[in-house]
């Protein structure tokens, strides 16, 4: 993964079970999340879904990994590590708790580079529509585990980097309105 290259990172569970099975183990995934990988990537969306999840994210510069890791070998390198950290901790984690063995997730990350602004804002849009996809929820509002909420109440803290996606729609209600025409078109599939 390369520093100032904008990413879409998914996994999903290994087989098919879930990754999280209680709202506790969402909290903990953020929580790790935010230990292992604020220091290498800007988070832009997130969902969090039972059986995988969703991130678009930004790594840092160049220079601010190099002033935060100074003697790693290669920033790319270092960006990979530091996910790879952090599903160990999870799983590890996990495994202790629901006595289980074996790796949780699918073995390697999937990592798609964003390289045009069309693909930015459809990966966006596509992130927060997930549980709508998938048929949890008709509302996302009534959604938990999704950078959504970070983005309806602007005024709350957040670990989200949120100016960043005005660099591809004019405001929260430009981004809102595209999300509900696709929102109207996923109904649309589940009813043909």
């Amino acid at each position: 993964m390369l520093p100032d290259q904008s990413y879409h990172i998914y996994n999903h569970a290994n087989g098919s079970e879930n990754i999280f099975r209680e709202e506790e183990n969402y909290r903990f995934f953020l929580h790790q999340y935010e230990k292992y990988l604020s220091a290498v990537v800007d988070t832009y969306a997130f969902c969090l879904m039972p059986n995988h999840f969703h991130l678009l994210v930004g790594v840092k510069e160049e220079a601010e990994l190099a002033r935060t890791f100074p003697k790693f070998e290669t920033l790319e390198k270092l960006v990979s590590k530091q996910f790879s950290n952090f599903f160990s901790s999870y799983t590890q984690s996990f495994n202790k708790v629901y006595t289980r063995k074996g790796s949780l997730f699918i073995k390697n990350f999937k990592r798609k580079p964003i390289l045009t602004e069309c693909q930015w804002q459809d990966t966006f849009l596509y992130i927060h529509l997930n549980p709508i996809k998938h048929g949890f929820v008709k509302d996302l509002r009534n959604w938990k585990w999704s950078s959504f909420h970070g983005y309806e109440s602007a005024k709350n803290p957040s670990k989200l980097e949120r100016s960043y996606y005005l660099n591809y729609f004019d405001s929260w209600q430009h981004a809102n309105y595209l999300m509900n025409i696709k929102k109207e078109a996923i109904m649309k599939e589940e009813m043909e």
